[in-house]
């Protein structure tokens, strides 16, 4: 039985509408004869007419395999019209009657085989050999029966009548006989429809049906001989052609569903219990026509008794087919169920059966190598006793869920399973992680469960390893911003602090005893900070000898601080790794987070500024001297963001062309002579001053903009050397000063040796002058790059000897050629004892060394004087010139060089010149100024400035005159 879905579409309300309208006045005799034949002959036609326009349309609209069987379906409703339409023209327009064999005979015969070819259209075709059979049998046993009940009320006597003309008695059955086989195609077959809309498809059956209905009916001799156009009859057949003019835009929903299964599984049970039932309906029905003609005294047509005898031999040979199909789909069965069976047994997953009430009705033999349990022990046991029970109330949220889903109609989106992860005891006690996935079966649930506590386990290492160092196991810096955020997000925290500590000297201890010492350092490190510090506090490792705090609660700032010092001093005591003491320091910072920390608080970027806070601290504290604690202030902020500033503006300076280039010279202390010149930058301010940098120079120490700044130094400098080559201007070397960290920079090798190579000046016209060796730890780089250096051709020197310029050890390992006198020792040379002697010294230590010592800073004669005696060959300082522009540069490398003061006499003299007075009050004669000490500088005006035709617009010098 088909069961068609209501509609409650405003089209399909009006077709019910129209049939019950004709139906009504078929029943009433539709008020006269001539429009009872109008409507039953072209009411009919039109309705007809209606069906196969939309059939037709319908099939070139979808496509694919269905549209032959719509076309045929069209095709056939032409021909219903094409028939109603010639009765109506005969019985309306002629108004004559219809004659025997006309052009509507032949159009109603073939309504019938165009139906029937567009049904085995949409029939499901068997697969197997036995199917076809099973439906050649299927068919003729529903044909077979229908025709045996029909010619025995009917068709027999219609046959009797027409026997002398086998013409008649051919067209005269052919009509019956194509109804009775297109009802048993409708009856015994299953259909599908392919395009997705099973309701079109059903409609049109039942269109078809009803038609085929009527048509028996007609065909009745007694119903016939009393039939005229209009009557109820056609009301039948009218209905019949308004579904099947309606059946192709017919949409409905799946059926509801009663069976939990998914997929339409009910539906298919009925479709096939249907059709396996209706062979035997069918030979019943024949049964029951040869009863009734034998009971009732009728005489047994040798037609009927051969179509009786074909039906029981169809119903014989279709019972023997389906008995050896049933044997095959027997064993089929058997094998799939062996099969599926060591599937299960063999399977390393627990396959479990567990009922509504959780009851386990099966346990398949994988829980003794997975559970280490006996399966016929857990049969008949509860499902939720072997749950871990901080797991039940998940498992049974899971398990109501699927069960709920059975109380709604079956979706295709619906989920076919669900994935429960839980805990399981085993029979050792231990608890398993176990992941199952549950289905629906019958009234409970098949769970397919597997171990996966290995996969939790290195879950739960790789989470730990994502947020712990390594080394120390502390939690990292993701995990510490993490835990600062929480603690600012949360009001009940308190007060929040962060500690930033930096480990001072680790390094040295680094690269001395080797990196594995040094781990191990890192270690006892991270052990005596969790000991410094609260229960509740977070301790984490930022990576090198960075390591970071997190103190939270009802703390003061001045206990932090407390906790900090605590901190300090653990870290700050002896170290005792392979049985030798290491020391080292720590610098800490620390930043408080805002006060009235809430959840609507910006956690995120207040943690982050908290962190950069603390960091600027511990870097302060590192700059002041190491080895103490110092406390954010919003000053440092602001200094950074200056400096930043200041970094930013001078690379812009360097990028811009805002430095200009001036040269310091150095004068032969013999001769007077310029022997070589130093490079020294000056900024141009907006109004055209040439100004010191000595900011932009301190800001110049650190980053990238120091680099910048140093390669513009050295490509400047040499770029001007080359050319005073080229001018033909006596070759004189040129120096140009740079740090440590400036040298050792990457890529400055490069640039240096770039530079000389496009500007064509020879390798030893330049000097790299080491501004500072820094510590100790350094001269190792240091000397390599000025070894390498030294292999270009390039001379080297060191500045700030005698005073700051790095200890004796890093001087035993750099290379050089020559050293620079401090400005420190200089400037007291001619009024100091003690600084002559340390002066003397040095420059005696320069000559042992075999390399040319200049002295810096010789701003006065009389300094100039005291180096002459102490026996130094070159100096630099106002004393002779201030630092010259390239105009002024090349007129005094075209003089015959500086005049230079006389020596102060012999040693004996200047050490009495130099000794105590006790009339001046402790100084001595020189350093009274007494006459006869004191000469002018040389070649220096009152007022010096760089400016006028040589030097640009009257910029003066941030160098005041001596």
């Amino acid at each position: 039985m088909v069961r068609l879905t209501a509609t409650a579409s405003l089209p399909g309300s009006l077709l019910v509408l129209l049939c019950l309208g004709y139906t009504g006045g078929a029943a009433l005799g539709w008020g006269s004869r001539e429009v009872a034949l109008f409507m039953g002959d072209f009411g009919l036609a039109g309705a007809a007419l209606a069906a196969a326009l939309s059939c037709l349309v319908h099939g070139f609209a979808v496509g694919g395999p269905v549209r032959g069987a719509w076309l045929l379906f069209g095709l056939s409703s032409a021909m219903v019209a094409l028939g109603n339409g010639t009765w109506g023209w005969y019985e309306v327009v002629l108004r004559a009657p219809v004659p025997q064999d006309s052009v509507a005979d032949f159009a109603f015969l073939l309504f019938a085989p165009l139906a029937i070819t567009g049904l085995a259209v949409l029939a499901q075709r068997p697969r197997k050999v036995a199917g076809w059979l099973c439906l050649v049998l299927d068919g003729w046993l529903v044909a077979g029966s229908l025709f045996t009940l029909s010619w025995s009320l009917a068709l027999g006597r219609v046959a009797a009548g027409e026997g002398s003309d086998p013409v008649k008695l051919a067209l005269g059955l052919a009509y019956p006989v194509l109804d009775i086989l297109l009802v048993s195609l409708v009856v015994g077959l299953r259909f599908r429809s392919r395009d997705g809309n099973r309701a079109a498809v059903h409609t049109a059956m039942v269109g078809l049906a009803v038609t085929v209905v009527c048509d028996a009916l007609f065909t009745s001799p007694e119903f016939r001989s009393g039939y005229h156009s209009g009557e109820l009859l056609d009301a039948g057949w009218f209905a019949g052609s308004v579904l099947l003019a309606w059946a192709p835009w017919s949409h409905g929903r799946s059926p509801s569903l009663d069976h939990p299964s998914a997929g339409g599984l009910p539906r298919r049970r009925v479709a096939s219990t249907f059709s396996a039932l209706t062979p035997y309906v069918a030979a019943a029905v024949c049964t029951a026509g040869i009863l009734y003609n034998a009971l009732g005294g009728h005489f047994l047509d040798r037609v009927v008794l051969a179509a009786a005898a074909t039906v029981g031999l169809a119903l014989i040979v279709r019972q023997g087919v389906m008995l050896l199909d049933n044997l095959s789909l027997a064993q089929e069965l058997a094998h799939k169920e062996a099969h599926f069976r060591s599937l299960v047994q063999g399977s390393s997953d627990v396959i479990m059966i567990a009922g509504a009430t959780g009851v386990l009705s099966y346990v398949s033999p994988a829980a003794l190598g997975v559970y280490s349990r006996d399966p016929e022990e857990l049969v008949g046991g509860n499902l939720l006793n072997l749950v871990h029970p901080e797991d039940v109330d998940r498992v049974l949220a899971e398990v109501r869920r699927i069960v709920a889903r059975r109380r709604v109609p079956a979706r295709r989106d619906a989920e076919p399973s669900a994935r429960v992860e839980c805990r399981i005891r085993s029979g050792g006690g231990e608890w398993l992680h176990v992941e199952s996935t549950v289905n629906r079966y019958r009234d409970g649930l098949i769970l397919n469960s597997r171990d996966v506590s290995e996969r939790v386990r290195l879950q739960a290492q790789l989470q730990h390893n994502a947020f712990h160092d390594p080394l120390t196991d502390l939690p990292n810096r993701a995990l510490f911003a993490q835990r600062v955020r929480d603690a600012l997000a949360d009001p009940a925290d308190g007060q929040v602090a962060v500690l930033f500590l930096d480990l001072d000297g680790f390094k040295a201890v680094n690269d001395s005893v080797g990196h594995q010492v040094g781990d191990e350092l890192l270690v006892q490190a991270a052990r005596r900070l969790r000991g410094a510090v609260r229960a509740g506090d977070t301790v984490a490792r930022f990576g090198g000898d960075e390591f970071a705090a997190l103190v939270s609660g009802r703390l003061g700032r001045t206990q932090v601080q407390e906790l900090a010092e605590r901190v300090r001093c653990a870290l700050s005591e002896p170290y005792w790794i392979g049985g030798a003491e290491l020391g080292v320091a720590a610098s800490i910072g620390i930043a408080f987070g805002p006060r009235g920390s809430a959840p609507d608080l910006d956690a995120a970027a207040a943690g982050d500024e908290l962190m950069r806070n603390a960091d600027l601290a511990m870097y302060r504290a590192k700059s002041e001297g190491k080895g103490r604690v110092v406390l954010y202030s919003p000053a440092m902020r602001a200094e950074l963001d200056r400096r930043t500033e200041l970094e930013e503006r001078l690379r812009s300076a360097v990028r811009e062309g805002g430095f200009t280039l001036l040269h310091q010279p150095v004068v032969d202390l013999a001769t007077g002579q310029v022997v070589a010149v130093e490079a020294q930058a000056r900024w141009r301010s907006a109004q055209g001053l040439l100004l010191t940098p000595a900011e932009f120079l301190r800001t110049a120490e650190q980053g990238d903009a120091a680099t910048r700044f140093a390669r513009w130094m050295v490509l400047e400098a040499v770029a001007a050397a080359a050319r005073r080559g080229a001018g033909g201007l006596p070759p004189v070397p040129v120096t140009v000063r740079l740090a440590a960290a400036r040298l050792c920079a990457p890529g400055m090798y490069e640039t240096v040796a770039a530079a000389l190579r496009d500007s064509g000046l020879p390798a030893g016209q330049l000097t790299v002058e080491l501004a500072r060796t820094g510590p100790d730890h350094t001269a190792d780089e240091l000397g390599r790059r000025m070894a390498a250096l030294r292999r270009l051709g390039v001379s080297t020197a060191v500045a700030g000897f005698g005073a700051g310029g790095g200890s004796l050890g890093a001087l035993a390992r750099l290379p050089f050629d020559s050293l620079k006198l401090d400005r420190s020792l200089v400037q007291d040379l001619a009024d100091s004892a003690l600084t002559r002697a340390l002066a003397g010294h040095a420059l005696r230590l320069g000559r042992d060394l075999g390399v040319v010592t200049v002295a810096e800073g010789a701003d006065h004669p009389r300094q100039v004087a005291a180096l002459q005696e102490l026996g130094c060959r070159r100096a630099q300082g106002l004393a002779f010139a201030q630092p010259l522009d390239e105009t002024r540069l090349r007129r005094a490398l075209l003089r015959r060089g500086y005049p230079l003061p006389r020596p102060l006499g012999p040693l004996a003299t200047r050490r009495q010149h130099l000794a105590p007075d006790p009339r001046s009050g402790g100084r001595s004669e020189a350093a009274a100024g007494r006459p006869g000490h004191h000469h002018a500088p040389l070649d220096l005006p009152q007022r010096h400035t760089v400016g006028g035709p040589a030097g640009g617009p009257h910029g003066e010098t941030s160098v005041p005159p001596a």
